[in-house]
């Protein structure tokens, strides 16, 4: 039996898009970091075309050794940690590089293909961003006669599924994606896979993807209130105001909502209208939040609506 879903819910506590914090990093700061996401992104392809060259199957249980670099010891120290406790990888003791410090490591196996491959790329960069260090170099063997795959029979849908959560609740964003990734082949209708991958994804900085989950999640499941309430967010986030509002109004004519549900729905709408500088509607919202018991929407009542 399944644990329950991922209840992250996308409450837009800030108006207007907001920035990703920024660290204060010197060695990759936060401009290398989105400069080269990119670069990130087409080095995982080519990396896994390699792969498919070499003899990989799709699915191959597979291992990727990596290797990080920082100018400072310390950074990779830190991030070794962070990996060993976070993710089920091997990591070895940080030596210098000619004029820099490099980390090497090598992961679980897990099952590759090009977007199993690129969501593992872009969880590592990111986590080497967040310790001040940058992805150097990964690969792994594709030896076609003694590949193995997972286990796809419809008995494992609940075991993948959990053990996504599990993944999720342990750090590990890429191996959630593995897994919920291996529910959805077996179960296609299983929107509650594709609502959980969406929230990482979106972790991940690849919105389109995410949102394009959110959608197949609501296609499935109509009445699907987190979905909804999370898809709506990651539109105002990206300046679809009118789509964020269909989907905060979609929520609100259903049936039977939870208190907190209303309370979303409601405070993410007045601060979508709010971004339409729709001031008027803006505080209707915010003031329909706090009647359903949103007390965090009393500090936006104070500011905006005197």
């Amino acid at each position: 039996m399944k644990n329950n879903i991922l209840t992250l819910i996308f409450l837009l506590i800030t108006i207007t898009t907001s920035a990703q914090n920024k660290m204060e990093n010197k060695f990759i700061t936060w401009d290398n970091f989105v400069e080269n996401f990119g670069k990130e992104m087409v080095s995982a392809e080519d990396v896994f075309n390699n792969m498919v060259k070499n003899g990989l199957k799709n699915n191959t249980l597979t291992k990727m050794d990596f290797t990080f670099v920082s100018d400072e010891k310390e950074n990779l120290i830190k991030l070794g940690e962070f990996i060993k406790t976070h993710y089920p990888y091997t990591i070895q003791e940080v030596k210098r590089f000619e004029n820099l410090w490099e980390i090497n490591g090598e992961t679980n196996e897990f099952p590759m293909t090009s977007d199993n491959l690129l969501y593992w790329a872009l969880d590592m960069y990111k986590r080497g961003y967040e310790f001040d260090a940058t992805l150097e170099a990964y690969g792994g063997l594709a030896n076609s006669k003694t590949a193995k795959f997972p286990i796809t029979d419809i008995s494992k849908t609940d075991f993948y599924f959990d053990k996504g959560i599990e993944c999720y609740n342990n750090g590990d964003l890429s191996g959630a994606i593995f897994n919920w990734t291996l529910t959805i082949e077996i179960d296609p209708k299983d929107p509650n896979a594709y609502y959980s991958r969406a929230i990482v994804k979106n972790e991940l900085y690849t919105w389109k993807s995410a949102l394009k989950d959110y959608d197949e999640a609501i296609k499935i499941a109509p009445n699907f209130v987190s979905a909804l309430i999370n898809r709506g967010g990651l539109k105002d986030e990206n300046e679809d105001y009118q789509g964020a509002i269909v989907d905060y109004e979609t929520v609100l004519k259903l049936d039977k909502l939870e208190a907190e549900e209303k309370q979303q729905a409601y405070f993410n709408l007045g601060n979508t209208y709010y971004n339409l500088k729709d001031k008027k509607k803006a505080c209707e919202n915010w003031k329909k939040a706090l009647e359903n018991g949103a007390e965090y929407a009393k500090e936006r009542i104070k500011e905006y609506c005197k």
